[in-house]
């Protein structure tokens, strides 16, 4: 199946779970937030949910640091 993440064209097998395509895409699943055709995907979901053709998702890491 073709699709995007992060705005880059990618080509996966069919019946991939967002769980696979992060391990695939070198993302640690509990450092991201995963949004797929433009809404919030449940971290519980990440290992159930398969991506489809044509999805659009995008995948948000989550930095350490902040103000002081």
């Amino acid at each position: 199946i073709k699709m995007k993440i992060n705005g880059a064209e990618k080509q996966y097998p069919d019946g991939i779970t967002i769980s696979e395509m992060l391990k695939r895409e070198g993302f640690q699943e509990e450092q991201v937030a995963v949004e797929r055709n433009e809404e919030i995907v449940a971290k519980d979901d990440y290992g159930t949910m398969m991506l489809l053709e044509s999805d659009v998702v995008e995948v948000v890491t989550f930095m350490g640091g902040g103000a002081r």
